[in-house]
């Protein structure tokens, strides 16, 4: 093990802006996970960690040993207060790690079904609607201009581990996009859609989803091949675009696993 007590020490600084700066995970092809469960689907999914980083009250954790064990690496032990420095957390559980990005690539052509995220900036959310759809058997994400980076700390934690088994492409010209799908496109709205479960959702299906109180642009609705909204009781307007996300797939879900 190697410990490190130096906020200038070179590693600290680029795991620092790994953490904190969406540019520099761009152009390192980097980000930083956090948290034992988070790293042991990272492993899981058959990939190998970069650079395995413990505090120093956590080096001494059984788990975590356990846990490097199977990352085959060397980790890297920060004095706590160092930690922290790096961590996304307010009470860091003491264990992350740096991990490759996946090439961006992704040629919906051949996708069997994707869900493209439009201007969705709250993290929480674009990282919900990437859990439920790995749920639900959809492993293609494409981000759109305006929403949340999807290597963040903050999407990671909320997706619980759907970015190792999906293909997401960012910064995406979701118009172009979905000229390239050429499946069934399903926009959902508020009201005077077809209701969910009356829906055909056939073949290949592309979700979009917008950000909340806005919706879906215009633009992007217009080129949907299907409208759909899903039946609400009085007194609420709409659900959370994540809550309506989950619906969505799972009644899609339930069609397919039918047929």
């Amino acid at each position: 093990m190697t410990f490190i007590a130096s906020r200038d020490n070179p590693r600290v600084r680029r795991w620092r802006e790994l953490t904190r700066d969406a540019r520099e995970r761009r152009k390192q092809r980097r980000a930083i996970i956090e948290g034992e469960n988070l790293i042991l689907a990272f492993l899981q999914s058959g990939k190998t960690v970069e650079n395995l980083i413990l505090s120093k009250s956590g080096s001494s954790r059984s788990e975590f040993i356990a846990l490097a064990g199977q990352t085959g690496k060397s980790p890297t032990v920060l004095a706590d207060a160092l930690f922290r420095s790096i961590a996304d957390t307010e009470a860091p559980a003491g264990i992350a790690a740096e991990i490759a990005l996946p090439a961006s690539g992704l040629d919906l052509k051949f996708s069997a079904g994707c869900v493209l995220l439009d201007a969705i900036q709250d993290a929480g959310n674009v990282g919900a609607i990437l859990r439920s759809a790995a749920a639900f058997g959809i492993t293609d994400a494409v981000l759109g201009l305006g929403c949340a980076d999807a290597w963040s700390p903050k999407v990671l934690r909320a997706a619980t581990g759907a970015h190792f088994s999906m293909r997401i492409a960012e910064n995406a010209d979701l118009a172009v996009d979905i000229g390239l799908f050429g499946g069934t496109v399903v926009c959902t709205v508020p009201r005077g859609g077809v209701a969910i479960s009356d829906a055909d959702l056939s073949g290949r299906i592309g979700w979009i989803f917008g950000a909340e109180g806005r919706g879906v642009s215009d633009a992007l609705a217009a080129r949907a091949s299907l409208k759909v909204s899903i039946p609400m009781k009085g007194g609420t307007e709409s659900l959370n675009v994540a809550a309506a996300a989950a619906v969505c797939f799972y009644e899609f879900s339930r069609r397919a696993a039918r047929a």
